[in-house]
């Protein structure tokens, strides 16, 4: 059976349980146990209405489980019993789930992880292998999760800026395991983008699917990180860059700017140069500008002063650099970069192999004491 179609029809099936008086936490674990009866299978074939076929099992398995806890605790459950099979309701109720597992009382990490569970159709396992952590330290994480949103009503418009976030940091993870993260985090904001009409929700959909674009050229065979300016781009994915910048224009003709849209910019003028040469990049600055003014954030300031440095010479990007917090993560790297182009080569390779003790990842730190030991041992 189809499991992208499973997990689309997930947060809609769960809404249904909701709505007929299941908790939250309920619905939710007699979704992912339908769930798994439906990967199963059986001789007579998938169901013809399967979003039907999915709203019945979960609720006979959510009324089995009550059923169960009644016994257990010898208290009476009001149920009004299985309804009468028939065409499944057609409310959609997979913005309200969004909303909820980005709860301002949740934790980023559980936001995520609860993202993918109810909105995206995931289990337990399939997280944690995502995340390289135990099974059953995510299945806690989770269940924390699913008590602090149980019971929660949203009777008011949510935080679209907090769901967007929620959604990047899963796009951010990649890839690891058997769930590719940020295929998921793609399909989870179109999934999004066809319930809301925002131009914010847009901006995110092209940043993903522009950065999602030059991943195959972002590793080389043996697995060593690839820099955007060494990429081979004949290897981008140019249907997802069309898209992307279709996308993205959409969005920018709304004339109402946001972080996100920015961010877009950059990766589309990134994606439209045909060699690192063609790359504009007085007209990056001016949108890493833009996206200053938008959120201040020292992760904006950073990359503009490497862009600066592209853009007018090195001197000026090192000058940017000054006022920024020697700290903050990338900063010794770009450092060396720019050092580099002044023709500091040995400042650049004491900071490349400074950067390469505090790298993010594996394959960043081999990248910069790669970029160290090339300038140590040049001819």
């Amino acid at each position: 059976m189809n499991g992208e179609l499973l997990r689309d029809l997930v947060p809609a099936v769960t809404g249904v349980l909701v709505r007929r008086g299941a908790d939250f936490a309920a619905a939710e674990d007699a979704v992912q146990d339908a769930l798994v009866e439906a990967v199963r299978g059986g001789p007579e074939g998938p169901p013809q209405d399967l979003r039907g076929w999915l709203i019945t099992v979960a609720w006979r398995k959510f009324l089995d489980a009550a059923r169960a806890d009644t016994s257990r605790r010898r208290r009476e459950v009001r149920v009004e019993g299985e309804p009468v099979p028939g065409p499944a309701e057609v409310v959609d109720d997979t913005l309200w789930l969004y909303f909820l597992c980005a709860h301002p009382a949740l934790t980023p990490t559980s936001s995520v992880a609860l993202t993918l569970r109810a909105v995206g159709g995931l289990t337990t396992r399939q997280i944690a292998r995502a995340y390289l952590v135990p099974e059953a330290t995510m299945s806690q994480r989770i269940s924390r999760a699913k008590r602090v949103v149980s019971g929660v009503r949203l009777n008011q418009p949510g935080d679209v800026a907090t769901v967007l976030r929620v959604l990047y940091l899963v796009f951010n993870e990649g890839y690891s395991g058997d769930v590719d993260l940020a295929a998921e985090a793609i399909r989870l904001t179109r999934q999004l983008a066809a319930q809301i009409d925002h131009e914010e929700v847009a901006g995110l959909l092209a940043l993903m699917l522009l950065h999602h674009a030059r991943r195959p050229a972002r590793t080389s065979p043996d697995g060593r990180l690839v820099p955007l300016a060494e990429q081979d781009r004949s290897r981008w994915d140019h249907h997802l860059i069309a898209e992307g910048v279709e996308v993205l224009q959409n969005a920018l003709a709304r004339d109402r700017l946001g972080e996100f849209q920015a961010q877009a910019a950059i990766a589309a003028l990134h994606a439209d140069a045909r060699t690192v040469e063609e790359t504009d990049w007085r007209q990056i600055v001016e949108w890493y500008d833009e996206l200053v003014r938008l959120t201040d954030s020292p992760v904006a300031r950073l990359n503009r002063a490497v862009a600066l440095g592209e853009a007018d010479g090195p001197e000026f990007g090192l000058a940017a650099l000054v006022g920024l917090d020697p700290a903050l993560p990338r900063h010794t790297a770009a450092a060396a970069y720019l050092h580099e182009r002044a023709g500091d080569l040995v400042t650049a390779a004491r900071l490349y192999a400074e950067a390469a003790r505090s790298a993010l990842s594996l394959p960043e730190r081999d990248h910069l004491m790669r970029q160290a030991a090339r300038l140590n041992y040049r001819p």
